[in-house]
């Protein structure tokens, strides 16, 4: 027995075919649009079907966009991203008083006919030939319907968009042959809750649940009455009844829809006339959209998980599809960010660097052998204001970052890395002369050479003079040792070495093959180091840093969950060779110049750095559970850190331990309480022998091989070294560091010294 059809025995493609034929003969109103009656109206009427007929036959209809969540690793709101502020909801959620609105004020007979109300058109066709124009359309809801999913697929293409809504004979066809498809496969109540999801609402509220949220800050299924009155009354022009911006217009409107509701019997002209004596009862909610919103500082990790999303091939292949499914939302983000972490950084950010500074800092903390980031934060917020900024201080170019900062010598235990990875010990000596040219020839990679004379380095300080074994060197940060070393080694086994750690210029290109890079000249980002750090602590194994954990997308009432990167980790160096360059930054955080970043009751490692000009100073650290970066630094690289106030504070020079340094140990205090401490895995380094040292040289302050004659700067060779204590002043006694020394390297050292304390 066939299905039977509102509007008589018709079937579609008649009703259709009858409805143009009224439409065209009568020279009026086709669906909502003005057909004038002109001498050609048999061609018009037979372009129009045969243009219906080769229509396709099925309305691809796109998943509705709606907002997307980002959660931090506990599963608390980090913040809501949309490109349309809209929350599918079914139609149980929905009030019945907004069911009713809506259907009496825009489709009245709704449930009476098909997709094309001819009672409808043969009604605007009177109206508009008694007033000489188009006073009255005659789309049903389903034909609105199939519009705005024009309008939806057209996303925010303003081409699209008016392609989706000219007033043309052509696009009403378009729209009449689908809606009597939509009509058959879906059913009045589906198309009634697609409407109510798709439609907008104005005050940037897509859907009956956003509008809800937006003007009463309450869910669709709670409206009262003259609530839902308000919102049907919206639909029909969002900038004209705003009730936000024109109370007056708002209320008249909703009075309308009241009046309507009581007209076909959906609530009596009482229950109508007691809600129009109702005021609006506005309770707005204002729109809350996009990473400015993100609590504690997160609003560029944010971004990042953003840029992570856009960017990744796992979501799919193409940009333009990622940017889709993007922009189509419904996503709930969980990711890497620790919540204890991220405010424990964005604290210490507070009480060292002013907003108003007239430099900033930046924050990254990274979990060891998992590639986690579980904090990024700096002192510009996330805005448009006055020192404020978009961009993102932590990250590459590429994640929304700038062109990065020189690390100065947080570089160093890199290139140690790759030398002790190559076979040299790490007790190798070296003259370490406060200054000396670049070696050269120097060997780079694929068989190059570098080779310029006469390109000058210093040390800090003219106290810094050799010859140094590699845990003093690394503990002062010497300059001159470096560079010998990588005059030994060649630059392409540390250019190899930070490869590994995934240790990369911030602009993306390459690293440049020149000895120079061993005091840390190459642009990075604070992300970049504190992962590349992160191999250290996790003993030589790296981890490509990720920000997603999970997510789930909601399409059309379904969840699904969607494929997300992992983190790959591979083994850059041997266990041995990282746990000796733990040794060795132990040592610097325990007694050499990042002292100021130890923390107090677990141990620590990590390295200063400062560059040329003082643009930019770094601490960057790690205990054996986490690793974090700090730079400080005027990001328009041109206010030098002299003569500066930070934070209140002011600074005849800022160094990497001074300023850094304290940022990182607060950070890192407050993100490791309550966790636990573990012990790195550390190595004994043998003894070096310095027998070529000038130890007669009362200049330098070295003293002789007994310790004496130490009156000069740099006493704690001295000392610590030839005797005594690490100022030089007492011989007497026998220093005992806490990081891991053979035990007969102290061995005959209680001669006195008398350096008066060279130590940085």
């Amino acid at each position: 027995m066939p299905k039977k059809r509102s509007g008589g025995g018709l079937s579609p493609t008649q009703q259709a075919a009858k409805f143009l034929g009224v439409s065209v003969l009568a020279g009026a109103v086709l669906a909502g649009i003005a057909l004038p009656a002109v001498g050609a109206l048999g061609l018009a009427a037979k372009g129009s079907v045969e243009s219906f007929d080769e229509l396709p036959a099925n309305l691809k209809t796109p998943p509705l966009s709606q907002r997307t969540t980002i959660l931090d690793a506990k599963g608390g709101t980090i913040a809501t991203v949309y490109s349309r502020d809209r929350t599918v909801v079914d139609l149980k959620d929905v009030s019945p008083y907004m069911q009713k609105a809506i259907v009496a004020i825009e489709d009245a007979r709704f449930y009476e006919h098909g997709a094309v109300d001819l009672k409808g058109v043969l009604r605007a066709l009177n109206r508009n030939a008694q007033s000489g124009g188009v006073a009255e359309g005659a789309s049903t809801l389903t034909q609105q319907y199939v519009k705005n999913v024009f309008v939806e697929e057209a996303g925010d293409d303003p081409t699209k968009v008016a392609q989706a809504t000219q007033q043309t004979l052509g696009r009403k066809i378009r729209e009449l042959k689908y809606a009597i498809q939509v009509e058959e496969e879906l059913g009045k109540k589906k198309i009634l809750e697609n409407y109510l999801n798709i439609t907008f609402f104005g005050q940037q509220a897509y859907g009956v649940e956003a509008a809800a949220q937006r003007y009463f800050s309450k869910s669709a299924k709670d409206l009262q009455l003259q609530e839902a009155a308000l919102l049907a009354g919206i639909v029909q022009s969002p900038s004209r009844y705003d009730p936000v911006n024109d109370e007056t217009e708002a209320i008249k409107r909703r009075n309308t829809v009241l009046q309507r509701m009581a007209e076909v019997g959906d609530v009596s002209q009482a229950e109508a006339d007691k809600a129009a004596e109702k005021p609006l009862g506005l309770k707005v909610s204002k729109p809350k959209n996009g990473c400015i919103t993100a609590v504690k500082g997160a609003g560029f990790f944010c971004d990042y998980v953003r840029a992570a999303f856009l960017s990744d091939p796992v979501f799919a292949k193409s940009k333009e599809a990622r940017a889709k499914i993007w922009n189509q939302g419904g996503l709930t983000i969980q990711t890497t960010l620790d919540p204890q972490a991220q405010e424990s950084v964005q604290q210490s950010v507070k009480d060292h660097v002013n907003q108003s500074d007239d430099v900033a800092t930046a924050a990254t903390i990274v979990e060891p052998g998992t590639g986690k980031i579980l904090a990024m934060g700096q002192s510009r917020p996330y805005g448009f204001g006055k020192n404020e900024t978009q961009i993102n201080l932590s990250v590459d170019a590429a994640m929304g970052g700038g062109a990065g900062y020189q690390p100065g010598s947080t570089f160093k235990p890199i290139v140690a890395a790759a030398a002790i990875e190559g076979g040299m010990p790490a007790n190798k000596v070296y003259a370490s002369p406060y200054k000396m040219d670049y070696p050269s020839p120097v060997s780079a990679c694929d068989g190059k050479t570098w080779n310029e004379q006469g390109v000058s380095l210093t040390n800090e300080n003219e106290s810094e003079v050799g010859p140094y074994d590699m845990k003093e060197a690394t503990a002062k940060s010497v300059n001159t040792y470096y560079v010998e070393m990588i005059s030994d080694i060649g630059i392409c086994p540390v250019t190899e070495m930070a490869e590994k750690m995934g240790v990369e210029r911030a602009d993306g290109g390459k690293m440049q093959q020149a000895p120079s890079i061993a005091l840390g000249t190459q642009e990075m980002s604070p992300l970049t180091m504190a992962n590349g750090y992160a191999t250290f602590a996790s003993r030589g194994m790296y981890c490509t840093p990720i920000a997603i954990e999970s997510i789930t997308q909601r399409v059309g009432g379904k969840t699904n969950s969607l494929e997300v990167p992992k983190s790959t980790c591979s083994r850059a160096m041997s266990e041995k060779t990282a746990d000796t360059i733990n040794t060795l930054l132990r040592g610097v955080v325990e007694d050499g110049t990042g002292q100021q970043a130890g923390l107090s009751g677990r141990p620590s490692a990590g390295k200063t750095g400062t560059t040329d000009e003082r643009y930019a100073a770094w601490f960057v650290g790690y205990t054996p559970n986490m690793a974090g970066a700090v730079w400080v630094g005027d990001p328009a690289h041109k206010r030098k850190m002299q003569d500066i106030t930070i934070g209140g504070v002011w600074h005849d020079k800022v160094f990497g331990g001074q300023v850094p340094g304290p940022i990182w140990r607060d950070m890192m205090t407050g993100a490791l309480e309550g966790k636990e401490a573990p012990e790195f895995s550390l190595v004994n380094i043998p003894s070096s022998d310095k027998g070529d040292r000038d130890r007669g040289d009362d200049d330098n302050g070295n003293g002789d091989e007994n310790g004496n004659n130490g009156n000069g700067n740099g006493g704690l060779i001295g000392g610590l070294v030839d005797g005594g204590t690490s100022t030089g002043t007492d011989g007497g006694t026998t220093p005992t560091p806490s990081y891991s020394i053979p035990e007969d390297f102290f061995q005959g050292q209680t001669n006195s010294g008398n350096g008066n304390g060279g130590r940085d």
